[in-house]
């Protein structure tokens, strides 16, 4: 699997995939902490908080995660080359798993920078330091996490077609889905009972939660469950096709 695993990196940082992730990630964010007014402008609204970052980073990975996983079946599936990849003597598990792996490293490599946004906030503080380092470890954390969540949707919407174009528009529809829509669906909902259900599916629900910097177990089950359903729906896929 570390082979695999090594050559999905490698895969990333040979074309531009990886670079324009990274950085089209820190411009839009850096940009708009810093530079667009408005009232996600750090300076500009006087406070000594990233909040803004962890209200914009979820849209932004919302289409860059799909555009980041989209080639990671569905080009192999156009070439042919996933029949190849299937008769090699790994498993459909470790196949799946080096390729989520590699997108959450991704991922994680474009929100490491952003720790400069939080020493610049701390710097800027008033006094230097009055920052809650608590809520933004918390959220740094919720971030990776909800990253991992879109990897494995992207994956698993990646498996599901041969055209790129296709996996991106339902991995983004999807990401959406679980992000915003089913809080969105909530609030239609009266039964108190129904409108919980409904709000512990959502993400922004988890990871608003994590935001705070408080690391709930029921938390980290949610992302890490969810994480596990769209891997396992992956695998079944290609099983599928030695059923064929």
């Amino acid at each position: 699997m570390y082979c695999l695993l090594r050559k999905e990196i490698q895969g990333f940082f040979s074309s531009l995939t990886g670079y324009l992730v990274i950085i089209v990630f820190l411009a839009i964010t850096g940009l708009c902490l810093w530079v667009f007014p408005g009232a996600p402008n750090i300076p500009e609204n006087g406070h000594a908080s990233l909040d803004s970052l962890f209200y914009i980073a979820p849209w932004v990975f919302l289409f860059l995660a799909p555009a980041l996983t989209m080639r990671s079946f569905a080009e192999e599936f156009k070439s042919g080359a996933i029949e190849w990849l299937l008769t090699r003597p790994v498993s459909e598990w470790q196949i799946v798993t080096a390729k989520f792996l590699a997108a959450v490293i991704l991922i994680a490599l474009a929100v490491l920078p952003c720790s400069v946004f939080a020493l610049s906030v701390w710097w800027l503080g008033n006094p230097p330091g009055n920052m809650d380092t608590g809520a933004t470890c918390g959220a740094l954390t919720g971030l990776l996490l909800l990253g991992g969540i879109y990897a494995a949707i992207g994956i698993f919407s990646s498996a599901l077609t041969s055209h790129q174009v296709v996996a991106f528009i339902s991995a983004a529809l999807l990401c959406f889905i679980f992000y915003e829509g089913f809080d969105a669906l909530a609030q239609l909902i009266t039964a108190a009972a129904a409108q919980d259900f409904v709000l512990w599916l959502s993400i922004k629900e988890h990871y608003a939660s994590i935001s705070r910097g408080v690391i709930d177990f029921r938390d980290l089950v949610y992302f890490f469950g969810v994480m596990a359903l769209f891997l396992s729906f992956t695998r079944l896929k290609l099983k599928s096709r030695k059923w064929k």
